[in-house]
């Protein structure tokens, strides 16, 4: 059976589950995921997609379906503020590898601040304290963060990470995808970064009214539109200025 170790080999609706009219399945990917199912990768795969093309929904349910908490963390963390989750997860059914791992961590850019504020609360028990990441900048404590919890083999979800980082910083973060990737970790990662998606191997499908449809890094509208805006940015600012 191939990849039968990875954590999640394939994401489909649960029994009994059809495509409804009701949001979030009206968004195209959503209906798709839940019609067709959807082969996850065994390395890196990237969610590209415009904003409400529903990339962050996916990886969210993936991420609850696994186990992890919809607002962040490893398995086993429980913060809980206000629930903004979607019901998809309930509709979702993972296949799982044999004898894959179960660790995870679920990386969710707004919602990092209510769980550095829960790790100050739950205290580790052992091994060295925990970074104070409330005293760094959103950036540092994003680097912080991944190189401390990323380091386990399991299934990793993170929502737009770039959402905290710059530009040197984005390429730190190719490194641990990579550094993940060649531990046998499974990742799935929704971005809007072209220095992200560029991770050599990674999977890509964008998102958008078609659904969900596989690609490569240089096929994104994603990419082609940054070249563009880099190379001219007055052709796109007159418009708006």
């Amino acid at each position: 059976m191939p990849f039968a170790s990875q954590p999640v080999r394939r994401v489909a609706a649960a029994e009994g589950i059809r495509a409804s009219g009701h949001w979030p399945h009206t968004i195209p990917a959503v209906r798709q995921l839940l019609t067709d199912g959807l082969d996850l990768d065994p390395g890196v795969t990237f969610l590209v997609g415009e904003n409400g093309a529903g990339k962050s929904t996916l990886v969210e349910a993936i991420a609850v379906a696994f186990g992890l908490s919809p607002e962040g963390g490893s398995t086993g963390a429980r913060l809980t503020t206000r629930a903004t989750e979607s019901p998809l997860a309930d509709d979702l059914q993972l296949t799982r590898g044999v004898g894959a791992k179960r660790a995870g961590f679920f990386l969710r850019a707004e919602t990092m601040h209510g769980f550095y504020t829960y790790l100050e609360h739950n205290p580790k028990t052992s091994g060295p304290p925990e970074p104070v990441f409330h005293e760094m900048s959103h950036g540092e404590s994003f680097l912080n963060l991944i190189s401390d919890r990323f380091v386990r083999p399991g299934f990793y979800c993170l929502d737009e990470p770039e959402s905290a980082l710059s530009f040197s910083s984005s390429l730190a973060v190719v490194g641990v995808l990579q550094r993940l990737a060649d531990s046998g970790s499974q990742v799935l990662c929704a971005t809007h970064s072209p220095v992200i998606a560029a991770l050599p191997g990674a999977a890509i499908i964008e998102v958008g009214e078609w659904g969900m449809r596989r690609t490569t890094w240089d096929d994104l509208e994603l990419v082609r539109n940054w070249k563009a805006y880099l190379q001219a940015p007055e052709r796109y600012l007159r418009h708006v200025l």
